[in-house]
């Protein structure tokens, strides 16, 4: 008797996803890659508290090994269905080094997030366009505009405010965190060289088997169990991760850059809140000042590149 109000109801269940697809599609392009933007932001910051929260247990290079175990699962499929001959690569040298230079900079960066308020950590990242102006002249030969040049050097000055050079000294997570930024930045150019041949589904194979590889033996050395909820907040770094970026892939190929990116600087503002009401944690001015002079310089340096312009 129930059988045909169950029919229906599975009838309504796809309705319903044409519906709100119809209704997604209809937003204009750049809003919408806007919100997928702004959603992976906050699951990029929401990886990021968890792996404040479990650093008190486990090490970089073993939050570093759940991430990448994790994203492989995820990605599994996308990578079966390119199929054997999809993966095979006659550029393994050039994966191997974009590979160990963002595997020290994953270290780096979850070293940062344990270390420093979750504000400070995430805003030192955001100077990796500043870093990337300089590695594209020095690896790629592009040539940079005077006004270019003049807005990475700001942007400098703010990463110098946030360090707070002083009688004291620079705190040396500060200088982790500038030192991932530019490890970042280099492996970015070296994704631009590897984009020629590479399709993106290979280059994510190599970089999370890699990962998988690499931090294996130092996990298992640590013998640090992960028990009852532990394993979960451990599978929600790479899910969150893998999702977060996911959505960056699909904003910018929905919407454009100029009008899409800015929308990134809310991963500053979900930082801080989530700082605040998770762990306490206020930003000090300084950190507010020189975050303000990085997004306004990378600002500029992000509509420069949509414009075509090699160099602003």
């Amino acid at each position: 008797m129930d059988r045909p109000r169950e029919a229906s109801k599975t009838a309504a269940a796809p309705g319903a996803a044409a519906r709100i697809g119809g209704l997604w599609l209809a937003l204009p392009a750049n809003f919408r890659g806007i919100l997928l933007l702004a959603g992976g932001a906050f699951l990029l910051t929401s990886s990021d508290v968890v792996v404040k929260a479990l650093g008190a247990k486990f090490a970089p290079h073993e939050l570093s090994f759940y991430r990448y175990m994790t994203g492989m699962v995820v990605l599994t499929p996308l990578f079966v269905r390119l199929g054997w001959n999809g993966l095979k690569t006659a550029r393994i040298g050039v994966h191997g080094l974009r590979m160990g230079l963002a595997f020290v900079a994953q270290l780096g960066v979850f070293y940062t997030i344990i270390h420093l308020p979750l504000a400070d950590a995430t805003a030192f990242m955001f100077s990796k366009p500043l870093f990337t102006t300089l590695v594209a002249v020095v690896v790629l030969s592009e040539l940079v505009r005077a006004r270019r040049w003049i807005a990475t050097a700001v942007g400098f000055l703010g990463v110098l405010v946030m360090m707070r050079p002083g009688a004291d000294g620079i705190d040396p997570v500060a200088l982790i965190a500038v030192g991932t930024a530019l490890l970042f930045a280099i492996a970015n150019v070296l994704i631009r060289i590897l984009a020629a041949t590479e399709p993106t589904a290979r280059m994510l194979f190599y970089y999370h088997i890699g990962g998988v590889a690499v931090f294996a033996g130092p996990t298992l050395w640590a013998g640090h169990a992960p028990v009852g909820i532990e394993w979960l907040l451990l599978l929600a770094i790479g899910v969150l991760t893998t999702g977060g970026m996911f959505c960056y892939f699909r904003a910018f190929s929905i919407g454009e850059a100029n009008a899409v990116g800015p929308a990134e600087n809310l991963r500053l503002i979900y930082a801080a809140a989530l700082g605040f009401l998770l762990f306490a944690e206020i930003p000090s001015p300084w950190t507010v000042l020189g975050a303000a002079i990085i997004v306004a310089s990378t600002y500029y340096i992000a509509r420069a590149e949509a414009r075509g312009e090699r160099g602003g």
